[in-house]
């Protein structure tokens, strides 16, 4: 019985040792190296930028007043359409004490020299009546008070415009009544009945009793940066994303290109616009973010391979191509030279070097 525990020992001892020197000799066995494998395709290639914008009016108008005073009534809101020449404030007249004080004295002159020239005119005609004038000097003292009573009229018209800024010949054409100066849509209105405002002039800009827009002719207004510039031309078209309504897909055509760039954070920017084609039935609002995704360049229907499959080396580009693509399991691969084309970061295109339907090693697996 020792005799067969024995043989048994000694035999697992051995067992062990052949399992430890088989386990020792397949570990270090170099491993073979397995490569994901890639096919050219033919596609098209694009490069494009998104642009990051605004959508606004392409015109968009501060109406303000035309004399300063108190606003003593509103006739619109925000959000409400208008004609031009539509009145939208009404504008009570606060008179400068030294303006009115000089109109009243103009009427005060005035009245005298009506009464004057009316007792003269009074006189003159009892005495043409009695043939001891000439016709002559009756129709001078006429013509003296008829002159004599515009004056009046003309100083008491002027006497109200300084107190009330109405006249009363073209009351409807007031300064007091502010109108809208084109057709649209009123965007804001920042007065309110009680407000003080200020006409416009040379050393201020003035009061805004009110925006207005025409809503039917929109732009998009966006930056695209320096590296970019020189790639984009007036009359290019490109795609527009609106984050307010992710349904809605216009298109806009840039129209101007600003000459200057600007400073944004450390990083040269130049402001493009592009008039916006809305599509029918849709209502925008000014100030809507958006993104506008610009095609710099493309190419058409050409042979392609992933960049990362590319080898750079100095001026030279490589790749490498599966042997027997009958064989796959083998992944023996040739190093060939090839001349690249168009890239967009992701997809490069083949100019010469390899054919389609070539197997190119890829990633390590």
């Amino acid at each position: 019985m020792k005799k067969f525990f024995k043989i048994f020992i000694w035999i697992l001892v051995a067992a062990v040792l052949i399992g430890t020197f088989v386990y020792l000799y397949q570990s270090s066995k170099e491993k073979p190296v397995v490569y994901e494998t890639v096919n050219t395709k033919r596609t098209d290639i694009k490069k494009t930028t998104v642009l990051t914008g605004k959508i606004e009016p392409r015109d968009e108008i501060e109406i303000k007043p035309q004399i300063s005073g108190i606003i003593s009534e509103v006739n619109i809101e925000a959000g409400q359409s208008i004609r031009q020449g539509d009145v939208i404030a009404k504008i009570k007249v606060i008179p400068e004490a030294s303006a009115l004080s000089s109109a009243q004295s103009r009427i005060e002159s005035a009245q005298i020299a009506l009464d004057d020239a009316k007792s003269k005119f009074e006189r003159e005609k009892v005495l043409y009546e009695k043939h001891l004038v000439s016709r002559e000097e009756f129709e001078t003292s006429q013509t003296t008070y008829n002159q004599a009573k515009k004056e009046l009229d003309a100083a008491q018209d002027a006497f109200m415009i300084v107190r009330e800024g109405v006249s009363k010949y073209n009351a409807s054409e007031s300064n007091t009544l502010v109108r809208s100066t084109i057709d649209g849509l009123v965007l804001d209105v920042p007065i309110k009945v009680g407000s003080s405002v200020i006409q416009a002039n040379t050393f201020n800009d003035g009061t805004t009793i009110a925006t207005v827009a025409d809503m039917n002719a929109l732009i998009f207004k966006g930056k695209v940066d320096e590296t970019d510039i020189g790639l984009i031309s007036l009359g290019m078209p490109m795609d527009i994303t609106i984050g307010a309504l992710p349904d809605i897909n216009p298109t806009a055509i840039i129209e101007y290109i600003s000459p200057k760039s600007r400073d944004e954070s450390g990083a040269n920017t130049f402001e493009i616009k592009a008039a916006l084609k809305i599509p029918e039935g849709v209502q925008m609002r000014s100030g809507y973010s958006a993104n506008g995704t610009l095609t710099l360049k493309s190419v058409a229907d050409v042979l392609t391979v992933p960049e990362s499959v590319i080898e750079f080396r100095n001026d030279s580009t490589f790749v490498y191509v599966l042997k027997s693509p009958a064989d796959a399991e083998k992944q023996e691969f040739e190093r060939v030279a090839i001349k690249t084309g168009f890239s967009d970061g992701l997809d490069i295109e083949v100019l010469e070097g390899i054919d389609e339907g070539a197997v190119l090693r890829g990633k390590e697996l």
